[in-house]
């Protein structure tokens, strides 16, 4: 197991410690969530960073990093909904995106081939990384409620907008996999009719 990869299942340890933190009332609880919230989030950008200059980019690691990612957002704003800093229906476009996406590399994976995070599917990520930071920080801080609206919202945005992506780069490569297959079966469609002929000719 490489660095990267260790990086990878650290962050996904890490989902339950911030479930916790953000559910425990206390005394400056709130800071220690986000601290180690916002730990997790730095490996995202460690694992990945490290992967491509050890030139250890691997299809492992590759499908194991975005589900880490689902993971520690999804707890974190269930846990939000929960505290009622975050909408349900917000909650629910957000993570529902994520297990869309997540059943959508499935697929892909079965055909074949990769779906690689795009630069709009990061953007969603540290849009939401930011957006949680902010809500979590609201109780201690009430004038960041406002900016923490105008971020939820830019999540839910980033949230659709990146799925479409996703099903318009996943439709566009399965189209090309299909129209390829038929032409490889019609390749061997006529090569076998033409040994046909050949054989034909030859007995008469």
């Amino acid at each position: 197991m490489n660095l990267p990869i260790s990086l990878t299942l650290l962050r996904i340890f890490f989902v339950p410690l911030v479930v916790v933190l953000l559910l425990t009332t206390g005394h400056n609880m709130d800071l220690w969530a986000v601290g180690v919230f916002l730990l997790a989030a730095t490996t995202d950008l460690l694992d990945g960073y490290l992967a491509r200059k050890r030139s250890q980019v691997t299809t492992l690691g590759i499908l194991l990093d975005p589900i880490a990612d689902k993971l520690l957002t999804s707890a974190a704003f269930i846990s939000l909904v929960y505290l009622h800093l975050v909408a349900a229906w917000m909650a629910v476009i957000i993570i529902g995106r994520e297990f869309a996406v997540s059943g959508l590399r499935a697929i892909a994976s079965a055909e074949g081939f990769t779906l690689e995070v795009s630069e709009l599917g990061k953007t969603k990520m540290v849009s939401q990384v930011v957006a949680i930071t902010v809500i979590v920080l609201e109780k201690r801080h009430p004038l960041l409620r406002p900016l923490g609206d105008v971020l939820l919202w830019m999540v839910v945005l980033f949230a659709l907008a990146s799925a479409a992506q996703y099903f318009f780069s996943f439709w566009k490569r399965l189209d090309v996999r299909i129209k390829r297959r038929a032409s490889i079966r019609r390749v061997v469609l006529r090569t076998g009719e033409k040994e046909r002929e050949e054989k034909d000719v030859a007995a008469h």
